[in-house]
């Protein structure tokens, strides 16, 4: 930036030495001497010009340093474990300093203001130039506003939004969701391809209220006729009500055994939410049946307490986990009917997402560019393969040009285990405008 300034001064230089000569060779007129006084004096303002727009470059690019904080909410461990860990591990890579995070209320539906307060608050740091929210539970739509506001200055980041992808997508820069569309026909072409004849999908209202997840069961119904399957819905007990997360598990450990002998051991099952995950898995090793992967998939999600894991000494490293889960998982006879992701989805969307976010501020990535979106889910998920697609809404048939789903590939353990190789199934057009 000093050279641009500095040559800029020997330009507005020459111009005055070349007039000088012009006067005193005698040769030129008053006329275009007069001219060349014009010349000069709008030389030197234009170089003027182009001193202050070097200094202002030379802020903003010093603004652009590594002189700025990033701000990531997640839920709690005992709520969201992968997110808060994907969040630590991208705090511990870029240090205390410059990395702040924060938890809402694990009763969040109850806690609405509490939760808007816990993001906005971080706005109230200067020096704050991103903040992410994994996942987007309800009130982030609201604290994304305020802070706008506020500090428009700072970039809004969601991911896995639990709000409706066209309302928050009004008021966060960027959202980033599972690709429900796709793994909706995915997760029912996979269980086909394994030999299921059902797939049987467990929530509750609150969460069949959401848009992502009623469209999701929509193409997953949708799906399992395309392929001859049975497609079946259980209720269970939703676990940020009175009856909690021991209540909603303790439901599951005594209603599976029921399913499976209903709707047969090729039934393959999914539930909508993690703290459901790990009972479901539980019993599903005992009485049979398949499981796909998690709504949110990760070797971490349900798999460790399920079976009895200590991870302890491969916390971080995933090639690890996911080595010891499988070989967990083939002991206990679920070869080639268990699945997940290789890499957490939660801990890759808090990390990743805060990745970009850096990437973006220092000029390094487009903020809706889903190659660079990928690069930086990369970092924290190294071999895995990604694929994705811009949303579209179903009632318009208009692709939202900031939020974006995404999935990774579907790993079935065994012994060897292996990849389904989804990223690269084209998903049939008509689904992503079912609803």
């Amino acid at each position: 930036m000093k050279k641009k300034i500095v040559s800029v001064f020997l330009a507005s230089a020459m111009v005055l030495t070349l007039a000088g000569c012009a006067t005193s060779t005698g040769t030129a007129t008053i006329e275009s001497v007069e001219n060349a006084a014009e010349t000069v004096e709008e030389t030197v303002e234009d170089a003027a010009e182009a001193v202050e727009e070097a200094a202002e470059d030379a802020v903003e690019t010093e603004s652009a340093g590594d002189d700025f904080h990033i701000g990531i909410v997640t839920g709690s461990v005992s709520q969201s474990e992968d997110d808060r860990r994907g969040a630590e591990a991208f705090q511990a890579k870029y240090g205390e300093d410059k990395v702040i995070l924060a938890i809402y209320p694990d009763n969040f539906t109850e806690e609405l203001e509490t939760t808007i307060q816990t993001i906005v608050n971080l706005s109230d740091d200067p020096d704050m130039k991103a903040i992410i929210v994994n996942q987007a539970i309800p009130g982030t739509t609201e604290a994304f506003r305020q802070i706008k506001e506020r500090r428009p200055d700072i970039l809004c980041l969601a991911g896995e939004s639990h709000e409706d992808l066209p309302e928050i997508g009004s008021a966060a820069d960027l959202v980033v969701n599972n690709d429900f569309v796709a793994r909706g026909y995915l997760m029912i072409r996979t269980a086909h391809e394994l030999g299921c004849d059902t797939f049987v999908h467990i929530s509750f209202p609150r969460h069949m209220s959401y848009e992502t997840m009623s469209r999701r069961v929509a193409i997953m119904k949708a799906a399992c006729e395309e392929f001859g399957m049975k497609f079946e819905m259980e209720t269970a007990p939703d676990p940020t009500t009175d009856v909690g997360v021991p209540g909603a598990q303790a439901y599951i450990l005594e209603h599976v055994p029921e399913w499976v002998d209903k709707y047969g051991t090729n039934s393959a099952y999914f539930c909508t939410n993690d703290a459901h995950t790990e009972p479901l898995l539980k019993m599903l090793l005992e009485c049979g049946g398949y499981f796909i992967e998690a709504d949110l998939p990760s070797p971490l999600m349900g798999y460790p307490g399920a079976l009895g894991l200590d991870l302890t000494q491969e916390a971080g490293d995933f090639e690890k986990i996911l080595a010891k889960v499988e070989s967990a998982v083939v002991e206990k006879g679920g070869a080639g009917r268990f699945g997940t992701w290789a890499y957490s989805y939660g801990y890759t969307v808090s990390a990743g997402l805060a990745e970009h976010a850096r990437n973006v501020i220092l000029g390094e990535s487009e903020l809706t560019d889903i190659d660079d979106i990928s690069k930086a889910y990369g970092v924290f998920s190294p071999g895995a393969e990604w694929n994705g697609s811009k949303y579209t809404n179903a009632d318009t048939g208009v692709k939202a040009d900031n939020t974006i789903l995404i999935y990774q590939d579907t790993y079935i353990m065994g012994d060897p285990g292996h990849y389904m190789g989804a990223t690269k199934i084209e998903v049939p057009e008509k689904y992503f405008t079912i609803k």
